[in-house]
């Protein structure tokens, strides 16, 4: 069975139980576990689908918490390595009236940052298997090495490549750092995911149409833009394109609605027996099964608080889109 390997960051959401405040003023927080990795394991597996988590793991309560949540969740943990050296990443989140967060991190001695090269073998990966990273892990570390190291190892093989830059900001020195890495990272990827939020700042092009296309660059092939409760579209290299307008929900929590979104849409993928040479054809073929039920995950999971706690059963899904839609509602549609 092909997998999707989550490389990167794993850690703990600290979520404010009073809403609507800023973070001087919480005064209680609910732990969560968290990284948008983590999210998108997790996902991908209770759509039943096949993932692993790739990265280090503290040596400490809240690591040995996080392994169980992985594992209670069915993510494969065999290549989750252990660390006396660093310690579990720590995140607090502030949620303002809309269900926005914003973020203090606490993680300059994380364990997944201190993954090295050498700690991973090219023989782990198979024919078929895919590839899901983000820019958290890719500030100056040895885990930013094991990405470009994992990646290499991946077009080896033939294997697809997916980047959701999840911007975090407080996490670099610098908006350029950011910007640049992120710029670095683009052309590795088959599939780059990316939201309207993020779009100008990565590109720094105030046109919509222009700034997508410059992100066709390197080997990426696919575009997956998302708009928030205005749905998201795909954009393929041939210059196709497609929409699906999205649900609206009751927003409670966006914690996690965007690594929902992406492990829907891959978990979809990977059912459809892909490859690097068919890709951006079986994405054609099946762009609105994929784009429906990708925006349903997000959709449910921004309707409850929390991360992995939110993230919806397949049968949620399935449910939640027939009642908006129907069954019939199946057919593709070019714009």
């Amino acid at each position: 069975m092909k997998r999707v390997f989550c490389i990167g960051e794993i850690l703990i959401d600290f979520i404010p139980a009073q809403k609507e405040e800023s973070l001087k003023k919480v005064t209680s927080f609910e732990r969560v576990a968290g990284g948008a990795p983590m999210n998108v394991a997790i996902a991908i597996a209770k759509y039943g689908g096949n993932s692993v988590m790739l990265t280090k793991i503290a040596n400490d309560h809240f690591g040995h918490y996080l392994m169980d949540v992985l594992q209670e969740n069915g993510v494969d943990t065999s290549y989750c390595l252990r660390s006396d050296e660093g310690e579990t990443g720590l995140a607090f989140v502030s949620v303002d009236r809309y269900g926005e967060r914003s973020f203090t991190f606490y993680r300059k001695n994380a364990a997944d940052l201190l993954l090295s090269p050498k700690e991973v073998e090219p023989e782990w990966f198979r024919e078929g298997d895919l590839l899901h990273f983000c820019s958290v892990d890719l500030i100056e570390s040895p885990m930013k090495h094991t990405h470009k190291k994992v990646i290499g190892d991946f077009r080896k093989i033939g294997g697809i490549v997916s980047f959701d830059p999840n911007v975090r900001l407080p996490l670099w020195p610098n908006e350029e750092s950011c910007r640049q890495t992120i710029r670095n990272f683009l052309p590795l990827a088959d599939i780059v995911k990316v939201s309207d939020d993020e779009l100008f700042f990565i590109t720094e092009i105030k046109e919509e149409k222009a700034a997508i296309q410059s992100l066709f660059v390197g080997d990426v092939k696919v575009v997956v833009y998302t708009k928030g409760s205005a749905g998201a579209m795909i954009f393929l290299k041939n210059g196709e394109k497609y929409e699906d307008k999205g649900f609206k929900v009751i927003v409670t929590d966006t914690t996690g609605a965007g690594d929902a979104f992406i492990g829907g849409f891959l978990s979809e993928l990977l059912s459809l027996d892909i490859s690097n040479e068919n890709l951006c054809q079986k994405i054609s073929e099946n762009y609105k099964r994929l784009l429906t039920f990708a925006n349903a995950s997000g959709a449910l999971t921004a309707t409850v608080k929390g991360a992995i706690q939110a993230a919806p059963e397949k049968t949620d899904v399935l449910h939640f889109i027939s009642t908006q839609r129907g069954t019939s509602n199946v057919a593709n549609e070019t714009i």
